[in-house]
């Protein structure tokens, strides 16, 4: 895409405003804000075209305001899944752009490119790159059930979901995906397949989705990550992720899975 400079904004400018600060956005009675730039108060400050929205340009600034500002969460249950992606590159540029104010080799003060989405030191030449960090998810398996764990940090919610975690050095996706299952249940697991992904700035994740089957082990959960872990059937499920999530993708697959092998009595 064509990046644009940030720009004074003299007050005639309108689209859809994504104002972030500190990994969250500006969403006045739950939504991103649209319209003039001189009538939401933006006369004079410095925003950046970061794409197109619903046919409107999508500005981007960075700073904090007095009230509403909160997590891009709630925007997943927008039935525009697009929306949610372009909030979460406006934080995940507003956090960049914080932490890339000068250059990490030489201290100087860096500026953006207009040609993709960096930064630049023009006294040392270095460019330096929002950070995206690969991460597997996967549901699993096993006849008729699938594998569901509650979360250390989801303990409060008791919300149970799949497995996840981060792609390590060295490793394919589909590797990882086997090491953090075994790392996390002790469990062996087959039929690793691909299914989609989802951008996830929670900071900056790109969430890669899997399915695949129980092939071994007994459930031992990593209590540094897991609280607990068990195989539920698919008509006694726990409270799920949201939808609009891609775990809740994957569990909804899951299931139907699980129904084929009850109609079926076999895989």
């Amino acid at each position: 895409m064509n990046i644009q400079q940030q720009i004074s904004l003299n007050g005639n400018e309108t689209g859809y405003w994504f104002v972030s600060k500190n990994g969250r956005l500006w969403l006045p009675n739950g939504e991103v804000p649209v319209g003039n730039a001189s009538k939401l108060g933006f006369k004079n400050l410095i925003a950046q075209p970061i794409g197109e929205w619903n046919g409107q340009t999508a500005w981007l600034i960075c700073r904090e305001m007095k009230t509403a500002m909160s997590s891009i969460r709630s925007l997943l249950d927008n039935t525009e899944q697009s929306l949610f992606y372009m909030a979460g590159r406006a934080v995940q540029l507003s956090e960049f752009y914080r932490s890339h104010k000068y250059c990490g080799y030489c201290g100087h003060k860096m500026c953006i490119s207009t040609t993709e989405w960096c930064c630049m030191c023009h006294n040392c030449n270095e460019r330096y790159y929002p950070q995206i960090s690969p991460s597997i998810i996967v549901a699993i398996r096993k006849k008729n059930k699938i594998l569901l764990a509650k979360h250390v940090r989801h303990n409060k919610n008791s919300l149970y979901t799949v497995l996840a975690g981060f792609t390590e050095v060295g490793e394919t996706m589909e590797m990882a995906v086997k090491r953090e299952v075994f790392e996390e249940s002790k469990l062996n697991i087959k039929n690793v397949r691909y299914v989609g992904s989802q951008p996830w700035p929670f900071p900056n994740s790109l969430m890669m989705a899997y399915l695949a089957d129980y092939e071994s082990g007994e459930i031992q959960v990593d209590t540094c990550e897991l609280v607990e872990a068990n195989w539920y059937h698919y008509s006694q499920l726990p409270k799920i992720p949201e939808y609009g999530t891609i775990a809740r993708r994957l569990i909804e697959d899951t299931i139907i899975l699980c129904r084929k092998y009850d109609e079926y009595g076999h895989d």
